[in-house]
């Protein structure tokens, strides 16, 4: 039976930030590499066990394999910068996201050389997270880094959806889009994915790798062009290239490759779930595949949550709202701030103090873009403050400079790296 509105009130957390702040440490928790690696470990082979991987949450996941795995264990991660950890056998190297930069270039290159060098009694072991499609980066034909990194900055500023921004950087790859698991045949490959890309499609996640890759170049060509994107001479004469069509379904390289998404968007939302349900809030959960524009998507989510506050939406308070996803930036101005902060004061614009209504949204790998911050919070006094501190919050998500609004206010969430990636974690909390 469903609570009663008074058992409600006895059992809600009286600091709804405290409690939405909670929220999100137990969506970081759910997807913790210690937590949800191990149990998907395969068999040791007969003969050689390489790792490789790329991603934020790379070197946790190794360092959950040596710590679970019983046999001879070799290999090369990559990971952001300040996403490291401590491993024996498995080397860690840090590198650049989202711009990739040479040390990932020449770590990619290296675990491109260990994949070559396997065998059929052989097993390539692959750790693949969030951001390793930066991460792990080696441009195809003649192309240089350089020309990537251009690609790369453009589609970052013009406001592509990541699927669009992956479908590209596969056909500018010598190790996306299956490319990876096609030149470790005829080893086994096993891929461990944590995902951070909406519906956890494996072929999507890091640029799916170790994946068969459904899309085409002339895809990839169609959305330079729908944005109107002025890439390299060497990217547009190679794309024009029938060798830089990735392995589609069926390719017999792939047929001893096996793909498992240990933790997902999804997973974390059910983990924030219960404990909502359990302090007495009722649950809308707009699932984990929110996409758009952050400012409009925050402002989208306001008018849902003036709903529920009226007594007009799909639960009554008090309610929490939950979603996941990602969310992108148009760049405009000069100002810091990544897609959750940009919500976060697209949203708080929106509620214009309406009371009662309180919201955090973060990115799960505690960077927000390429700030240090994981996302911030609001409340109904959000603007308010701003006001007084002679802030215009509107003027400020013009500018894109979300991270300066909230650093004024004392009100980023500062996590540090979390050594996992499962995407965009957002609670509006509607009290009763």
């Amino acid at each position: 039976m469903p609570k009663s509105s008074m058992s409600i009130v006895q059992t809600r957390e009286d600091d709804p930030q405290a409690l939405l702040r909670r929220l999100f440490r137990a969506a970081v928790e759910a997807a913790d590499p210690m937590v949800c690696v191990p149990p998907h470990l395969p068999e040791r082979p007969r003969g050689r066990t390489v790792v490789v991987g790329a991603g934020k949450a790379s070197a946790a996941m190794a360092r959950a394999v040596e710590a679970h795995w019983d046999g001879p264990l070799e290999g090369l991660v990559v990971t952001r910068y300040g996403h490291g950890a401590a491993t024996d056998r498995i080397e860690v190297v840090e590198a650049s996201h989202p711009v990739p930069d040479r040390a990932g270039l020449d770590a990619t290159r290296r675990i491109l050389e260990l994949a070559d060098g396997l065998g059929e009694d052989d097993l390539l072991l692959c750790l693949i997270s969030g951001g390793g499609s930066a991460l792990m980066s080696a441009p195809a034909d003649r192309m240089t880094l350089e020309d990537k990194r251009e690609v790369n900055r453009q589609l970052l500023a013009c406001g592509a959806t990541i699927s669009e921004i992956n479908c590209v950087r596969k056909h500018l790859s010598a190790v996306k889009g299956g490319r990876l698991a096609m030149r470790a045949w005829p080893a086994r490959v096993v891929a461990l994915m944590i995902s951070d890309v909406p519906g956890d499609d494996p072929a999507t996640i890091a640029s799916g790798p170790t994946v068969a890759d459904p899309t085409t170049a002339g895809e990839a060509r169609a959305v330079l062009e729908k944005y109107g994107l002025a890439v390299p001479e060497p990217v547009a004469r190679w794309l024009a290239d029938p060798r830089a069509e990735t392995p589609k379904p069926g390719d017999e390289r792939l047929s001893r490759t096996q793909n498992v998404v240990v933790a997902a968007p999804s997973l974390s939302l059910a983990a924030a779930r219960e404990i909502a349900e359990a302090e007495g809030y009722r649950i809308l959960d707009l699932g984990d595949c929110v996409e758009g524009e952050a400012r409009e998507v925050g402002r989208e989510h306001a008018a849902l949550a003036r709903a529920v506050a009226a007594g007009e939406g799909e639960v009554s308070p008090p309610a929490i709202v939950l979603s996941g996803g990602e969310t992108t930036v148009t760049v405009r101005g000069e100002g810091r701030g990544g897609r959750n902060a940009e919500y976060a004061l697209g949203l708080a614009l929106a509620l214009d103090g309406a009371p009662g209504i309180y919201a955090i949204a973060c990115d799960t790998d505690g960077i927000d873009g390429s700030e240090d911050n994981a996302g911030a919070v609001i409340g109904p006094k959000t603007l308010a403050r701003a006001h007084a501190l002679d802030l215009d919050p509107a003027a400020s998500l013009e500018a894109n400079d979300a991270y300066g609004v909230f650093a004024a206010l004392g009100d980023l969430v500062v996590t540090g790296p979390t050594r996992t990636n499962v995407n965009d974690f957002r609670a509006i909390l509607v009290k009763g």
